[in-house]
């Protein structure tokens, strides 16, 4: 019996810090946030500093599980390539159970280029092997768990969201899910019900507003539908504005650290797999809020996904993170 089983991606991460006087930041409406790497064509860019890890919601929030003295599994799916062993490798080495991972000889394991640089980064992603993994996969009679941790599923691991939510309802595995935009555009009447067995549900701002139809910035509205599609607990990442979380009757809210940003890769794993390994330790959501905040801050300290996160925790640091409550 595990405490936890994770799904979702698993990826191959290699960071390119670039050094400033190689590129231009390029100001332009037709980029999706306004501002755009330039690199002179036909010539070659020296970098910096690389670092190769791992990535991708499956694994990430793993990783916190297991640093945090939970029994984890991690459910995905890699190529037959040296990345894949690689990954295997060093998940292993964080004690994380992977007899249910499946090897792709179709497809190569997903593969992540960062281009780092001032925190946020630029992404040139291949999605891989990870998205692929079929519902027929899943070794559903072995996944015995008190937990199922969903990341963001793309491509046909959209197909297996509902069967492994409806899964986890007949044998009693309570869920926590942080749905991708895929999850997110399913229609109306397949999500529902998919929905409202989910125990935890964990969304950005800009999620959450896509779900609800309601703008970000109208908090109260916003959680009123939120609260109206689930029965359990609520929660809207706000980046560096910190959280807000509804159990239907209480809204808890913070604010996080300031802290030297080296990258922003992984900190809603960080949070998401902070918040509930919190919630399983005390049942509070409080404490929940602030080793989650706690976890999201330490890993954006350092480069790569899993290299900054918390190993335990500090109660006497979890307390300077100041959650406020009030009734709804």
């Amino acid at each position: 019996m595990f405490d936890i089983i994770t799904f979702g991606s698993a990826t191959r991460d290699t960071f390119l810090k670039l050094k400033q006087d190689n590129y231009n930041l390029v100001v332009d409406n037709k980029f999706s946030t306004g501002k755009g790497f330039c690199f002179s064509s036909g010539s070659k860019i020296e970098i910096e500093n690389m670092v190769v890890s791992t990535g991708g919601g499956g694994t990430n929030t793993a990783a916190t599980f297991a640093k945090q003295g939970f029994k984890v599994a991690y459910v995905g799916k890699i190529g037959k390539d040296k990345r894949g062993e690689a990954l295997i490798e060093e998940l292993k080495k964080l004690g994380i159970d992977t007899r249910f991972i499946k090897k792709d000889k179709d497809r190569a394991t997903a593969y992540s280029v960062i281009f780092a640089s001032s925190g946020r980064g630029t992404i040139l992603v291949y999605r891989g092997a990870c998205h692929f993994l079929t519902q027929k996969e899943i070794p559903f009679k072995k996944l015995k768990s008190q937990w199922f941790y969903l990341a963001p599923l793309k491509e046909r691991l959209v197909k297996s969201f509902g069967p492994l939510v409806e899964f986890a309802k007949k044998n009693n595995i309570k869920v926590m899910a942080n749905l991708g935009n895929p999850q997110i555009n399913l229609k109306k009447r397949d999500l529902k019900p998919i929905l409202a067995k989910i125990d935890i549900l964990n969304l950005n701002q800009e999620e959450s507003s896509l779900l609800t139809g309601v703008p970000f910035h109208k908090e109260k509205k916003l959680f009123k539908k939120l609260d109206d599609m689930i029965k359990g607990i609520a929660i809207m990442t706000k980046g560096e504005k910190g959280v807000i979380v509804s159990d239907g009757k209480y809204l808890w809210s913070a604010s996080s650290s300031f802290v030297k940003i080296a990258d922003f890769t992984g900190a809603g794993d960080a949070f998401g797999s902070g918040f509930l390994s919190g919630f399983i330790k005390t049942n509070d959501i409080s404490f929940a809020i602030q080793l989650g905040i706690a976890n999201a801050v330490s890993c954006i300290q350092k480069i790569g996904a899993k290299n900054g996160l918390l190993k335990g925790f500090k109660k006497k640091e979890l307390s300077k993170i100041k959650v406020k409550k009030h009734r709804l």
